[in-house]
């Protein structure tokens, strides 16, 4: 007999003459014959044991439940899913009950970005943020605009952010500092509850192996030539600004750096100092850098009150000296730092007058230039326009300046 037909239903007349319906058929090879006096319960009997077949051939098995239809393929669902998995399913639950946060509203990609730029901007305007840091910032949240216009922020996800971040195919250090503004954008969406989780912390972050290097100088006779060429250049209207940046390590960027902000009651020929106050600083902190000899013959020849620090063309006319001199954007700072080194030997002090640390001086200005080489660049004087005050008995600025280290600061010590 084939024990693979389904359960019948049939009318069977008992040997009393009583009529009732059978429900007929096989059950792992035992035959099932079961009589009802109604044909509903044949038919709910006969609907039972299909069904407990069906279960024995495909691992399905009926239960009486609560749930709903839906309810029963999630359910079956999330089982699929937590194969493998240490924890059973109520775990998993409690913990997304007790760490869960829904967004408190869907937030644009948008709003968001003009909802942040705001708070930085804030910050600039107390000094907290630098306008180079507040340029960058503004920038890179532009382009993460121009890529999702109609972005949402509960939906980026770390493999979206993942190709983002990675168009173009970036230097590891260009990837690390998109991924470091966006990261602090979406930190700042995370406080407002506009997402629930910092997709951007599960995007790789790349370490670098930073090797030693040696800042890249000038010597002392295209220092020489530079200057030279300057006092003639324009009516001399670029010396101050070269002047600060290599005879004094002004970082001068500018659009951005010291330069731009340096004023010059900032100046002080009589103390022989320049004060860089904090909004002047890249880092925030004050400093105090001593006017050279050399550095004070060149601003009484050429006064920043009558030739301005920055002239109102230096953005189109420097570009030119530097491409004739072959100089990079930071090698006039650069040189400057290398050379106090050579003459003074004192990393702290190189360290105090261009506000850095002592480990950085180390890394990448030490032994670059020669104590010979050192005082001839201190002693780079202008040829074709004469200070317009002559050095004068006690004057700060033309004495000469004694560091740390030096045989003439232990003279006077002595």
């Amino acid at each position: 007999m084939n024990q693979a037909t389904s359960f019948v239903v049939t009318e069977f007349t008992n040997p009393s003459g009583e009529v009732v319906y059978r429900v007929s058929g096989w059950d792992n090879g035992r035959r099932v014959r079961k009589n009802f006096p109604t044909r509903q319960e044949a038919d709910a009997e006969r609907q039972v044991r299909e069904i407990a077949r069906l279960q024995s051939q495909s691992g399905v098995r009926v239960a009486a439940t609560r749930l709903t239809d839906p309810q029963l393929q999630e359910a079956e669902v999330a089982y699929v899913r937590l194969k493998g998995q240490p924890q059973p399913l109520l775990f998993y639950l409690d913990f997304a009950l007790a760490n869960y946060r829904p967004p408190q509203r869907e937030r644009r990609l948008k709003d968001a970005v003009a909802d942040y730029l705001v708070v930085k901007t804030q910050e600039h305007e107390r000094t907290l943020l630098s306008p180079r840091q507040l340029r960058s910032i503004t920038d890179e949240l532009k382009v993460l605009q121009r890529h999702f216009p109609r972005g949402v922020m509960s939906e980026f996800t770390p493999a979206i952010l993942t190709t983002y971040l990675e168009r173009g195919k970036p230097s590891l250090k260009t990837y690390n500092n998109r991924r470091g503004l966006v990261s602090t954008f979406f930190k700042f969406a995370l406080k407002q509850d506009w997402i629930v989780t910092n997709a951007v912390e599960k995007t790789p972050h790349h370490r670098i192996n930073h090797r030693r290097g040696s800042a890249a100088t000038i010597t002392v006779e295209t220092a020489a030539a530079l200057m030279e060429y300057l006092e003639t250049y324009a009516a001399g209207t670029l010396v101050p600004n070269f002047a600060l940046c290599l005879f004094a390590g002004i970082r001068p960027c500018l659009r951005f750096g010291e330069i731009r902000r340096l004023q010059p009651t900032a100046i002080n020929l009589e103390t022989g100092v320049i004060r860089i106050e904090p909004e002047v600083s890249k880092v925030r902190m004050p400093r105090l850098v001593t006017i050279h000899p050399n550095l004070a013959a060149w601003l009484r020849a050429y006064p920043p009150a009558r030739f301005p620090i920055v002239p109102k063309n230096a953005m189109n006319t420097r570009p030119k000296i530097f491409k004739k001199y072959g100089l990079t954007p930071d090698i006039l700072r650069h040189t400057y730092i290398s050379m106090f080194v050579a003459k003074y030997r004192s990393m702290g002090e190189a360290a105090l007058q261009a506000g850095n640390s002592e480990s950085i001086i180390r890394k990448h200005y030490l032994d670059l230039k020669s104590p010979a080489e050192a005082e001839r660049f201190f002693a780079i004087m202008p040829k074709h326009r004469a200070a317009s005050e002559g050095p004068r008995a006690g004057d700060a600025a033309t004495a000469t300046i004694p560091f740390p280290g030096t045989a003439a600061s232990q003279q006077i010590a002595s």
